[in-house]
């Protein structure tokens, strides 16, 4: 990757040279930097106190063995990771991801991610993300149980309500979370708001569940409001994933008046023409941890079931939501969402879209909501769940959706405004890389270099 900039460049490649394995990580680093050569141009203070060197490094890696014993009494070992990126201006929030694809590399470009994302909510909270290669797919509820709790043994060596606060991710939902906080309170014998997205019955917040889809819809609509006087109303919606995101995702997406039209997961998707039947999805993955793929036959509303995931982009619809996963998007798959007339893609996984199919996006004209911007709903309504745990109160439902949609609107505001001060306008990638890392740099330079 080139620079204009010689500092940012010598900064890149001495991540390059460190860490030529961490494909996912670069990547990461590369988007943000690239948007931050007009900052560093206009601010020497970034270089004399090589801001950006240390935001590159995490300030933290705690990486360590989770052995656990399964239902056939034979030991397991996998592997758990905390990333903890980035204080300067909260406590360490981000969430933890059981899959088998986990590795250093992306949980660092997750927590990389994480520090911007967390700081455009407006809220105080620093960057960080953890996991372990386990896959709770295929486990009873006892396996899985047995795992989260080996794994919160050494975790809650290293977190805190007021040091780090992890939430869940893929693979980690109501059930390990439960079972994770239920460990460490025994572990601590404290009842803090350590963790979010935790059940009603012991300090979760209602909308969570809802926050990151709902929070994705509510960027969209802003920001297609703003940039292009229009809205969901009438208008076709593709939907990667059938998770969390994806699921509440089409719910808001429906209720703006959009159609969604698709969903997947990993082996397939499923095209429904008339509109996706939501109670269906629900019942599938929600309930029976199903796959996607028993959707047409149960909704039985003439929609067809596709394997494999990318041909998911070749259906022609206006708005793109990808929720399943990083870099699903590629500049090929790009190409034919160009070609389907697309107006937006906004992102509700986590960096969905290779760097060549946002350049596709962008020379096109399309409007394209970055991850770190769109998908903030989530991480926001998990702060709103750490301020009501402390001041021990619950809110309803419609008062944290209110705060949610309140926060969203702003990040698409400050995004366009942080553009326009660098001659960016409208673009609020860049300007969500610039409006997030300005808040941080600020607190860096404010607390110091032996931060």
């Amino acid at each position: 990757m080139k620079f204009k900039s010689n500092y940012l460049q010598e900064v890149y490649d001495g991540l390059e040279k460190h860490y030529p394995e961490q494909k996912e990580f670069l990547e990461a680093v590369g988007e943000v930097l690239m948007s931050l050569e007009p900052v560093v141009a206009k601010n020497p203070k970034l270089e004399e106190d090589n801001v950006i060197g240390r935001l590159v490094e995490p300030e933290r890696v705690i990486l360590f063995r989770v052995p656990w014993i399964d239902d056939n009494g034979k030991v397991q070992v996998n592997r758990g990771y905390r990333v903890q990126f980035n204080s300067a201006i909260g406590p360490y929030k981000g969430g933890l991801r059981f899959h088998p694809t986990v590795n250093l590399s992306i949980l660092k470009f997750l927590g990389f991610e994480q520090i911007f994302k967390n700081s455009l909510t407006g809220l105080p909270i620093g960057g960080g993300k953890g996991g372990s290669d386990f896959d709770p797919k295929g486990k009873s509820d006892r396996e899985v149980m047995k795992f989260c709790q080996s794994f919160m043994t050494e975790l809650a060596k290293h977190i805190g309500a007021d040091t780090d606060v992890p939430a869940g991710d893929i693979g980690v939902g109501g059930r390990e979370i439960g079972y994770l906080y239920g460990q460490y309170k025994r572990i601590r014998n404290e009842f803090t708001g350590v963790l979010t997205g935790k059940g009603l019955t012991y300090g979760g917040s209602l909308a969570r569940t809802e926050a990151t889809g709902f929070g994705l819809c509510y960027y969209t609509e802003e920001a297609l409001k703003t940039l292009k006087n229009d809205s969901f109303k009438g208008k076709t919606v593709v939907i990667s994933g059938s998770g969390n995101v994806a699921i509440y995702a089409c719910q808001k997406a429906t209720e703006l008046g959009g159609k969604v039209i698709t969903m997947s997961d990993s082996n397939g998707y499923v095209v429904a023409p008339n509109g996706i039947k939501l109670d269906v999805v629900k019942q599938i993955k929600e309930v029976e941890r199903g796959r996607i793929k028993e959707y047409p036959a149960r909704a039985n509303d003439g929609s067809e079931y596709h394997e494999g995931c990318s041909g998911v982009w070749g259906t022609k619809a206006d708005i793109y939501l990808p929720c399943a996963t990083q870099n699903e998007i590629d500049g090929e798959s790009a190409k034919k969402i160009v070609a389907n007339g697309a107006i937006a893609v906004c992102e509700g996984s986590n960096m969905p879209s290779t760097p060549e199919a946002i350049e596709e996006y962008k020379k096109a004209g399309i409007m394209f909501g970055p991850a770190k911007a769109a998908n903030a709903g989530g991480v926001a309504t998990s702060a709103l769940e750490m301020s009501q745990n402390s001041e021990r109160l619950s809110w309803t439902f419609e008062e944290v959706d209110e705060k949610l949609q309140g926060i969203m609107k702003n990040i698409v505001h400050n995004s366009i405004d942080a553009a326009a001060r660098y001659g960016c306008d409208g673009d609020l990638q860049i300007g969500a890389n610039i409006a997030g890392f300005e808040k941080v740099a600020n607190a860096m330079l404010a607390q110091g270099i032996a931060y």
